[in-house]
């Protein structure tokens, strides 16, 4: 394939069933920017970093960890779209992050089970104490109101101008887990099969399409599998596939793993083998009519096209490969081309990589990054001391 067919390709609109169409298939898939203000509201820097992905040519940015309700968050860095969400921040955020045809959806989460501690009392489909996990499970009745909560918080993203919304249901948090049987031992209409544990999912889509309009668009973020003895088989995230065909999702964004404590992570490591999950993905795109974005492990143009072209996803997601150059995507889309150059770090502590990239995050943000110079260490130290003075300030606005 030459330069100019390899472009084209990228380029490539793509139509969602809803009716809304992304310009190219380069998308900035979720992150948790933490660059919420601990409050829960956008704070510049955020609304800066979204900016520049939208003028970077990203054709659509995720924003990672929105929380539907205040009491289970992620973070405290985290945005969350409630009751008393100050709308007009949140318009700003819209506004400036769909410069350029840009779209821009907030991905709606709850941790349910992994809740930040300092600032909540986590609760999960079921109660756990596993592997330092430890949990109360959730009432039926409060399960039951997920889809009211999900829905509210869908039409607050719609109300302040974000493009679309996807709804979370990986990496191990609260959908995620009622998917897994590691998570979900409940006896009644939410546990037990496949079917029986993505009820609650089929649930909250249909609350949210109700809410939205049939012209809204809606993803969904799924796990391939959770990397957890006795968690989400790939067998089971494919039946997942096949049920998701049935409902009005707009896209499936495919990912894989879990922030169960002492779980490994695919992104936390100093070396990348390539793309994670791509033989699932060309898998799932046989079972559904519905988009699939395939995230992960993407470093090169290459791996993209590859990606795109021999049929393993419809578009491709990007996170850490748009924080190193938030310009990524025009740059694939241009003749010249240019791949991001990845550090690589001597025996970093754990998630001092993770930490690395958030910081260079809010230096993006404060368009400093020229002058970011963080070891994984400093970086670690760094995080996890904004992270506390963010606790007060939820613990000060929610309780």
């Amino acid at each position: 394939m030459n330069v100019s067919q390899a472009t084209q390709l990228l380029g490539q609109p793509l139509s969602l069933p809803c009716g809304t169409q992304l310009k190219n298939r380069l998308v900035k898939s979720a992150m948790s920017d933490s660059l919420g203000d601990g409050a829960g509201k956008p704070t510049e820097a955020q609304c800066r970093l979204y900016e520049r992905w939208a003028q970077g040519g990203a054709s659509l940015s995720l924003i990672g960890e929105v929380q539907v309700s205040p009491h289970y968050p992620e973070k405290p860095g985290n945005l969350a779209l409630v009751p008393d969400a100050n709308i007009s921040v949140l318009k700003d955020l819209a506004k400036r992050a769909s410069t350029k045809g840009a779209q821009i959806w907030p991905q709606l989460g709850h941790a349910g089970a992994l809740a930040h501690r300092p600032i909540s009392t986590p609760k999960g489909p079921s109660s756990l104490d596993v592997g330092g996990l430890k949990c109360e499970g959730m009432s039926l009745e409060e399960v039951r109101d997920l889809p009211r909560i999900y829905a509210q918080a869908a039409s607050r993203a719609q109300e302040a101008g974000f493009s679309g919304v996807s709804i979370h249901a990986g990496r191990g948090f609260l959908l995620s887990q009622f998917l897994s049987p590691l998570f979900t031992h409940r006896a009644d209409a939410y546990g037990g099969s496949v079917e029986n544990r993505f009820r609650i999912i089929e649930e909250i889509i249909e609350a949210v399409r109700q809410t939205v309009g049939p012209a809204y668009p809606i993803g969904i973020k799924i796990n391939s599998t959770d990397k957890l003895e006795g968690g989400l088989t790939t067998r089971d995230a494919l039946d997942v596939v096949r049920i998701l065909d049935a409902t009005t999702i707009d896209l499936i964004d495919v990912s894989g793993g879990t922030y169960f404590p002492g779980a490994a992570s695919s992104s936390d490591g100093t070396n990348s083998s390539g793309p994670y999950f791509i033989d699932f993905a060309k898998s799932a795109k046989a079972l559904t009519s519905i988009p699939v974005v395939l995230t992960g492990g993407f470093e090169t143009r290459d791996q993209a096209l590859q990606a795109l072209q021999d049929g393993s996803a419809a578009a491709i997601g990007l996170a850490r490969a748009m924080v190193l150059d938030p310009s990524l995507a025009k740059n694939w889309l241009s003749d010249e081309g240019g791949d991001p150059k990845f550090p690589v770090f001597d025996d970093p502590p754990r998630g001092g990589v993770t930490a690395w990239y958030s910081m260079l995050l809010t230096a993006l943000g404060e368009d400093s990054e020229d002058q970011f110079d963080q070891s994984p260490a400093d970086a670690l130290q760094a995080y996890e001391k904004r992270d506390a003075s963010r606790c007060e300030a939820w613990r000060r606005k929610f309780g």
